[in-house]
């Protein structure tokens, strides 16, 4: 006797006597399998299972739920901004290299009607956690949602987004992982650095490359750790650029970085979307690590008695694109 091939949770019978499948419409009984019950105990299961699998196929599926769909993309040749959304060169003194990123993180997010919504009467989409573990309220990194750029970062019911026109979006950037050049008694070499950009952060441990930094405090933005062969270095940089090209009609708090970035049309919620629709938040890596470059070689120098310090690592620019 031959296996019932089952198929989509439908049970079809491919040879037992070949008993014909007869609904009564009088007892609502396949007849064709009563005789089968007396016959043996294993049919029993086999007449529960095919009514369970002929009952599942006539049953309507439950339709798929439509949803936003944020993923978190990094750019190095989008236009360098500075705080006030405006292109930025490197000043004098400085030199900046393209990261090569590995990791991000954002906790919040919020779409804007218009120029003049000030921050956080928007549609507030994503609110990450937050602890007091280290004292004063902090983003709990232990918590945090972190992404390879590309990934999807958030997938949020479409039945949850407020129904509206929105010009801009702001997402509060809050950790980083990348990859970057340095030198070391003029030796071309590679490490990595992990970069807490949110307002505070409260840090339990974490991985930079191949080594775990524990902490268990808060720690302010601009927090750094650098992983080279040689084991890990950590620093704090003085500041942290986040463009804001409304600034001037919607400003941010100091010391956050809600960078924001304009939609090339508006982006409109109706409420009778029936398809996911996918926001790409492309973020500027263009030059965005940054350097005093003590000797002008365009080098960030490493070595003994020449270690140019990080004064900038924050992302240069956002576009939200819709796919």
């Amino acid at each position: 006797m031959k296996r019932h091939n089952v198929k989509d949770n439908c049970i079809k019978l491919t040879e037992m006597q070949m008993v014909e499948i007869q609904f009564d419409s009088q007892k609502n009984v396949l007849p064709g399998y009563l005789s089968l019950l007396r016959k043996n105990k294993f049919n029993i299961l086999m007449v529960l299972t095919l009514f369970l699998g002929l009952t599942s196929c006539n049953k309507d599926k439950a339709p798929n739920e439509p949803n936003l769909i944020i993923k978190l993309v990094v750019d190095s040749t989008q236009v360098r901004l500075g705080n006030l959304g405006t292109p930025a060169s490197i000043p004098a003194g400085n030199s900046g290299q393209h990261p090569l990123f590995n990791l991000i993180s954002a906790h919040y997010l919020e779409l804007a009607p218009n120029a003049f919504t000030a921050l956080g009467n928007g549609a507030k989409l994503y609110h990450a956690a937050e602890t007091t573990a280290g004292g004063s309220t902090a983003i709990d990194f232990s918590k945090a949602i972190v992404k390879s750029p590309g990934e999807i970062f958030l997938v949020i019911p479409l039945k949850d987004v407020p129904t509206g026109s929105y010009e801009w979006a702001r997402l509060s950037l809050s950790y980083q992982n990348y990859d970057v050049k340095f030198y070391y008694n003029n030796l071309p070499l590679t490490g990595t650095v992990a970069s807490f950009v949110g307002y505070n952060n409260y840090i339990s441990s974490f991985w930079v490359k191949n080594q775990t930094v524990t902490l268990n405090q808060n720690k302010l933005q601009g927090f750094w750790a650098f992983e080279t062969i040689n084991g890990v270095q950590t620093g704090q940089a003085p500041g942290t650029t986040v463009p804001n090209p409304i600034a001037s009609t919607s400003p941010i708090p100091a010391g956050s970085c809600v960078v924001t970035g304009q939609f090339a049309a508006p982006f409109v919620i109706t409420g009778n979307e029936t398809q996911d629709i996918t926001v790409k938040m492309s973020l500027s890596t263009n030059k965005s690590f940054e350097w005093n470059d003590i000797n002008g070689n365009g080098k960030w120098d490493v070595g003994p008695g020449t270690f140019e310090n990080v004064v900038d690592m924050g992302l240069r620019g956002l576009i939200p694109i819709v796919e």
